[in-house]
């Protein structure tokens, strides 16, 4: 298994679908960072050369952001939020959504599993 910025990288896939294991590399900046380092996209992870990795390593250090520099610019600013004590980051504190959804239905993946609120079966609407 090849290994990239501290990741190991799956064997059976193509070079550009195993390169998107990493965080913060997606489908386009896995292709363009084949074309870059001159790595074949559809070449199988297994068959790449230590020199094609150390092409890839270095581009990635050089010119992305990428894994845990990524994941702690990410936490950062939202600490900042929380700090400020902007919306947003009352809303992160919460865990609850950020962007504007409704939370009256739905949001059950920021919410988490309901928690079912005893007596309220025959209780009638005062509106």
């Amino acid at each position: 298994m090849p290994r990239l910025l501290g990741v190991d990288i799956p064997n059976d896939k193509k070079t550009v679908i195993a390169l998107t294991y990493l965080h913060g590399v997606g489908h386009v900046t896995a292709r363009q960072l084949c074309v870059k380092a001159g790595v074949e996209p559809d070449k199988r992870a297994r068959e790449m050369v230590e020199d094609e990795i150390a092409r890839l390593a270095t581009l990635l250090e050089r010119d992305y952001v990428v894994e845990g520099p990524l994941r702690r610019q990410t936490a950062q600013a939202i600490t900042r939020l929380r700090d400020i004590k902007s919306y947003r980051g009352t809303r992160h504190r919460q865990n609850l959504p950020v962007r504007g959804q409704r939370t009256r239905t739905n949001a059950r993946t920021r919410k988490g599993p309901r928690k079912t609120v005893a007596g309220k079966k025959g209780v009638k609407d005062l509106r």
